[in-house]
């Protein structure tokens, strides 16, 4: 059973491990956000034995792919290549140090550094993507990698939303032809929703069963909310997430 502790603990060896130095405030509430994250990880590896691929998306420093290896595929004996996928230089470069310092020898790491929207970096049909605070069009980027490569589970929470996300646009001409008050609260809200649901539509109709809830309390941060998806092809599901979501982008 993972704690705080135990998560703590590696953060501090694989990024850190000086002694006489500790984890800052902001690496405490990482903690706590990939303490829950790496549950709902457990969650979708389920009891599988064979070899896993897992996908850590816009990954900065690589929190996700390496803590998953460490204290959940290393301790079972189980195989897996573990893909980092991180367009800054510096984040991937922290990434190939963490990786170091890892002693695992049943899992394979591969950091590329790329841009999430180009396709030839995604592998096929990976068992798990993840992505914790992707940011802005990063989020977006995730999804259709997963879909493109027809990943099995998804496990997304986004960032921040900022114009250059597609579905922004789309909710700011909705908010102006239904005469929504400029009042920037008012608009934030609306033009988050619009691209929430289409977000969600868009796994739904490529086949993923997809539920969106919150994986830490607000009070851990306000990007609280996770995309848990799951990818079924029920046909009915899908062609009624189409008509929404082309009912939802129509002008």
């Amino acid at each position: 059973m993972l704690d705080i502790e135990t998560i703590e603990t590696m953060l501090h060896r694989i990024y850190i491990g000086a002694g006489g130095t500790s984890l800052r405030k902001e690496d405490r509430k990482k903690a706590t956000e990939v303490l829950a994250f790496l549950g709902e990880i457990a969650r979708a590896l389920g009891k599988r034995n064979r070899h896993v691929t897992l996908v850590d998306a816009a990954a900065g420093k690589a929190y996700l792919g390496l803590l998953t290896a460490e204290l959940l595929l290393g301790p079972r004996g189980q195989s897996a290549d573990v893909i980092l996928i991180e367009r800054d230089e510096r984040q991937a470069l922290a990434s190939r140090r963490a990786v170091a310092n890892l002693a695992g020898e049943n899992v394979r790491f591969e950091v590329r550094r790329a841009d999430l929207a180009d396709t030839s970096v995604w592998p096929t049909a990976p068992d798990l993507v993840v992505a914790l605070h992707a940011c802005g069009p990063a989020s977006d980027a995730t999804i259709d990698g997963a879909i493109a490569g027809r990943a099995r589970h998804l496990l997304l929470v986004p960032c921040c939303t900022s114009d250059s996300v597609p579905a922004s646009s789309l909710a700011t001409r909705k908010a102006d032809w239904l005469g929504l008050p400029r009042h920037a609260e008012v608009r934030r809200r609306f033009i988050q929703s619009i691209v929430d649901a289409e977000r969600t539509l868009r796994l739904e109709a490529a086949g993923y069963q997809t539920i969106v809830l919150p994986f830490v309390p607000p009070t851990v941060t306000a990007h609280n909310l996770l995309w848990r998806a799951r990818r079924v092809g029920e046909t009915s599901r899908m062609a009624r997430a189409a008509a929404d979501l082309r009912r939802l982008r129509s002008a």
